[in-house]
């Protein structure tokens, strides 16, 4: 990779990883928001969809950070990127904007709405999850082609906007799995059983559309000897999947003994969507590097000036130690089995 960086283009190549990194942790902690979000519509019992909020009640808010994280970065360490990319996404932004603030907004005011109006802030909450879902997969799908105006790139980038949920219904009902007990842990991995096949169908249909409409993309796999140095990844990628199916159908098997998950790992259905996203973003940093739009600008061409990189790069490493401790603290303190209760106190309901 030294003979790509060009003299004194460590930095923007710093920043890049940094970009990529806060993307992923976001697409993760709030991506098993969202599913959790969109599983709503699963279920119609009142006291499975307390346990559900309380699963993400203490965590949600926070994982957004880094999204915030995300967009700071992208607009400060590549303003002509930046400045394109949210051009090109304007519509699937706003979108995404418009589910992420009713998510926030029906997640509080269904505590204190009464019995008759929860259930539309129940709705809200499900359909903005699955908004956000399907704006961020559009926007992705987009960002793959470098904005392309082929006839194929919008069907493309809905492709990946059908896709995304799946894979965030995957998460959220592994993080269920993980939360919860009794008939809704049970209901959870069926959801996920079902969510991993339409998460694996969309991953191989997204891997060889890529192949199929982006020649440069596929030059980098396919051409000799990448094929075999790439291997490991497809390979790991059909590994994880068969680890989900396995544990899934492990968990939805009732214990002999009546001890709800015996012998089974709880955790590993979460772990293992995880690192399917992680391979998932291995081969898209892949196939983009070193591009920061594709076809457009490489990172170098987006980057801003030295200086103004030196002294963002002293702002991130002051900012960045506190929200990775804060995440992990919240998920540490916040560990375990949910406790009874509701997430909220409701005794003072709106009128």
């Amino acid at each position: 990779m030294a003979d790509l960086v060009p003299v004194g283009g460590g930095l923007p190549l710093v920043f890049f990883f940094l970009l990529y990194g806060a993307v992923f942790l976001y697409v993760i902690l709030d991506g098993y928001d969202l599913g959790v979000g969109m599983l709503f519509a699963a279920t119609q019992d009142a006291d499975e969809r307390e346990q559900m909020i309380h699963a993400i009640g203490p965590f949600w808010d926070a994982n957004e950070t880094w999204l915030v994280l995300g967009v700071g970065i992208l607009l400060a360490a590549f303003p002509v990127a930046h400045g394109m990319i949210l051009g090109m996404l304007y519509l699937p932004v706003a979108m995404m904007l418009s589910g992420l603030m009713l998510r926030g907004a029906a997640f509080e005011f269904r505590v204190k709405a009464p019995i008759r109006h929860r259930r539309w802030w129940d709705g809200a909450f499900c359909g903005a999850s699955l908004l956000a879902a399907v704006s961020q997969g559009v926007m992705l799908g987009r960002y793959v082609t470098g904005f392309s105006e082929a006839a194929w790139a919008w069907p493309f980038a809905l492709g990946v906007g059908l896709a995304l949920p799946a894979g965030y219904a995957l998460l959220g009902a592994a993080w269920l799995i993980m939360k919860t007990t009794g008939e809704i842990r049970r209901r959870a991995v069926g959801w996920g059983r079902r969510s991993l096949r339409g998460t694996a169908l969309g991953m191989a249909a997204i891997s060889l559309a890529t192949l199929m409409c982006l020649p440069d993309v596929a030059a980098k796999w396919l051409a000799m000897p990448m094929p075999i140095g790439l291997a490991p990844l497809p390979l790991a990628t059909l590994v994880l999947i068969a680890v989900l199916e396995w544990s899934l159908r492990c968990l939805s098997r009732p214990p002999a003994s009546g001890e709800e998950g015996e012998g089974c790992p709880e955790w590993l259905p979460f772990f293992a969507a995880v690192g399917l996203f992680g391979l998932g973003f291995a081969g898209l940093a892949y196939s983009l590097f070193p591009s920061l739009v594709a076809g457009r600008l490489d990172l170098w061409q987006a980057a801003g000036s030295p200086a103004s990189l030196r002294f963002l790069l002293a702002g991130v490493a002051l900012v960045l130690p506190f929200i990775v401790f804060y995440t992990v603290y919240v998920h540490w303190v916040f560990r375990g089995k949910l406790t009874a209760g509701p997430y909220q106190d409701r005794s003072a309901p709106l009128l």
